[in-house]
């Protein structure tokens, strides 16, 4: 799917950054107003794996995954600076199309957020926007085994998506995403507001995703990045990226020191 109207091979999104990244930041800078929120960040984020983005609250951890699918765009006074790829294409040209962006970049977020609509038309929501009604029952379908949520609902897909139980929520919000076939998925604190069952679930979840997707999670569950991401990305105060690198290295042996004392808890 291009990013642009234009039928030019530059807005190919799978046409990948360099060997298997998916995206690439390049001196990405985000200013709300005059606060800088991030600044000067460059990381490529590898294809079909989980990469974590863990850092204290106010770091830009949220900013930065919002970038990725231009969200920061809808917060009045913001400003971006530096170029952000999606396969071969920059994001942030002027021809690129952010509705269309958001097609191939989906979000589940730190809440459960169902439509007032049945777990059916849930799932079915972003394929009826988009004109794609065809074989709607098998995708549908499709996408609630993929989101380990089928078992759980198949009896039941004209009940109200507000009755399942908050983990159930989450995975139907997946798997809403999921149903319009996205290059990447972007989660901020998903399992947040989880008992710790359903948040092993949707951890077993976001692993098993990255057969078909590129995952990007922000967490402030330190346990949790180092169980599920393949990548793990450290943002401290003042909105830089200080390490990036395996999620074994950043755990075990990190370069900067800075990252070794907020990972074994002397600041953060």
């Amino acid at each position: 799917m291009p990013l642009s109207k234009s039928k030019s091979t530059n807005s190919d999104p799978k046409k990948p950054v360099s060997g298997n990244s998916i995206i690439s930041s390049q001196n990405l800078t985000v200013k709300y107003g005059s606060k800088i929120a991030i600044e000067d960040v460059t990381v490529d984020i590898p294809l079909k794996k989980v990469t974590a983005i863990i850092g204290p609250s106010g770091c830009g951890k949220s900013t930065f995954l919002r970038c990725i699918n231009r969200m920061n765009d809808l917060i009045p006074g913001v400003s971006v600076e530096g170029n952000l790829f999606l396969g071969g294409t920059n994001i942030y040209s002027e021809e690129v199309d952010p509705v269309l962006l958001r097609r191939l970049v989906g979000m589940v977020f730190q809440s459960p957020n169902p439509f007032p609509k049945s777990i059916y038309d849930n799932v079915a929501y972003g394929l009826r926007i988009q004109g794609k009604t065809d074989n709607m029952d098998e995708i549908v379908e499709s996408a609630l085994k993929r989101a380990a949520l089928w078992k759980e609902v198949s009896d039941r897909l004209d009940e109200k998506a507000t009755g399942l139980s908050g983990g159930q929520q989450q995975r139907l919000c997946i798997a809403r995403t999921i149903a319009v076939d996205p290059e990447v998925i972007l989660m901020d604190e998903p399992a947040s507001a989880l008992d710790p069952i359903a948040t092993s679930q949707i951890e077993d979840l976001i692993q098993e995703l990255t057969k078909d997707y590129t995952v990007v999670i922000v967490t402030h569950n330190m346990q949790q990045a180092a169980r599920i991401s393949d990548k793990t990305a450290v943002f401290l105060t003042g909105g830089n990226l200080i390490e990036f690198d395996d999620t074994k290295t950043i755990f075990e042996n990190p370069h900067n020191q800075q990252v070794e004392d907020y990972i074994t808890g002397k600041f953060g």
